[in-house]
């Protein structure tokens, strides 16, 4: 069983502008940190200002325009208007107050504004979700057209309760409740506006409390805990999805991650180290034939040598190979923990598990949303080592291989995206020394 994530929803929630009440409600209990980070994030918070501006700008437009025109006054000193908001944003130089403009002008200005600020909010979203169609709920198509703004503004008032928290966003409003009540529904609403089907819930679903707490647990009543890894048998952005989604506090207890290594696997292994705060000890298995894999036998040998010589008695065990039943029966004094994969692990070895009371879960139950800066890192670093090779190429055909280079699972969509936003940003710079360089937009 798994839940809904709030990452992405509470993100957007924040940006149009949603009040903070209703963000600590909905959103606080599963999204703390992000709450915390977005609260400090100058860029976020320029979008959130600026969208609450928009939306009062459209409920209040003709009360606004009969102060500005009639009253000469300015937007400050209107009362249904957030002063604190105005005279921050005028401190960061966002230039939201104008001499004798009207309601119409405002309205335009705000749109500009906002167009021109978006894309700084950019790294606040993951790779996986196509940016465009985030900014597209932010920026109006064609907004400096005679009537376009005019539209929006008829649309907004019409449809006003199908609106999420009644904030303006830029979509084709229709009643399928609250689009902002997770992440699954978000984007699936999001890519449905521009005809696309989002079926990776992958991204969007994260393990229970339960399965989380029973990891604890087992944590907590070890002596000494490490994660042994057969590489060959495990996906190194899943295992990274579960670090990622568990407590930092309770991860801290764990001694070191032995990853037992093949060279027909990931290089997304030999980054992982540079990504969580638990020491790796990478260990690169040779074959002695190219068709004889060793990393079972050595992964036990490293286990039974970490349990007699270095004290650890917990062991959390990643693979999904049946091999790693002997491991566990050579030690039956230690305690194991199995992450297995649903789909490579089979039902045998999950029934033995379940007599002999091993704890296990599954890896496939976290989110792997937010695996995104890790394999960012391994693209990037296998698209770079292409060099003057790129020359020639096809951009489409180079941002598959690398996929295929790395051994990173794919679909064609992460191929478009990882094209669209990196591949087609390389340039050459020249360096300090007058050395023509490849520079990737990151």
């Amino acid at each position: 069983m798994r839940i809904d994530t709030k990452d992405l929803v509470t993100t957007v929630a924040y940006m149009i502008g949603v009040k903070k009440d209703n963000i600590i409600k909905y959103y606080e209990e599963e999204c703390r940190e992000l709450l915390d980070k977005l609260f400090k994030s100058k860029e976020a918070t320029i979008i959130r200002y600026l969208s609450k501006l928009r939306t009062t700008l459209f409920l209040r437009y003709k009360k606004t325009d009969s102060e500005l025109r009639f009253n000469i006054t300015n937007l400050d000193k209107i009362e249904w208007y957030d002063k604190d908001n105005i005279k921050q944003l005028q401190e960061w130089g966002i230039p939201v107050l104008q001499p004798n403009y009207t309601s119409d002008m405002y309205m335009e200005h705000f749109a500009n504004l906002i167009a021109e600020n978006i894309d700084a909010c950019e790294h606040l979203f993951e790779d996986w979700i196509k940016f465009e169609y985030i900014k597209d709920l932010f920026v109006i198509p064609r907004q400096g057209k005679k009537n376009v703004l005019k539209a929006e503004f008829e649309t907004f008032m019409k449809f006003y309760k199908f609106y999420p928290f009644q904030m303006y966003i830029h979509w084709s409003p229709r009643d399928c409740g609250n689009i902002l009540y997770n992440d699954e529904k978000f984007v699936g609403v999001l890519y449905g506006q521009h005809g696309e089907l989002f079926t990776d819930t992958s991204k969007v679903k994260d393990a229970t409390d339960e399965t989380k707490d029973n990891i604890y647990e087992f944590i907590n009543s070890g002596h000494k805990v490490a994660i042994a890894v057969d590489c060959e048998n495990s996906d190194v952005f899943k295992l990274y999805g579960v670090l990622k989604n568990l407590n930092q506090e309770e991860l801290d207890k764990i001694e070191k991650i032995m990853l037992f290594d093949d060279s027909h696997t990931s290089t997304a292994w030999e980054w992982l180290g540079k990504f969580t705060k638990i020491p790796v000890e990478y260990i690169q298995v040779q074959r002695v034939t190219d068709a004889k894999s060793l990393v079972d036998i050595q992964m036990t040998a490293g286990v039974c040598t970490a349990y007699y010589k270095d004290n650890i008695d917990s062991f959390i065990v990643c693979s999904s190979d049946s091999d790693f039943w002997g491991l566990i029966s050579s030690l039956p004094d230690a305690n194991f923990l199995v992450m297995y994969e649903y789909t490579k692990c089979g039902k045998a070895i999950k029934e033995a598990m379940a007599e002999k009371g091993v704890v296990n879960c599954s890896v496939d139950d976290f989110c792997t949303g937010n695996a995104t800066e890790l394999k960012r890192a391994v693209l990037l670093d296998q698209l770079e080592s292409y060099g003057n090779k790129l020359v020639g190429m096809n951009g489409k055909d180079l941002a598959r291989q690398v996929y295929v280079d790395t051994r990173i699972t794919y679909v064609e969509a992460d191929v478009e995206n990882f094209y669209n936003k990196y591949v087609k940003s390389i340039r050459l710079k020249m360096d300090e020394e007058g050395v023509f360089r490849i520079e990737i937009a990151r």
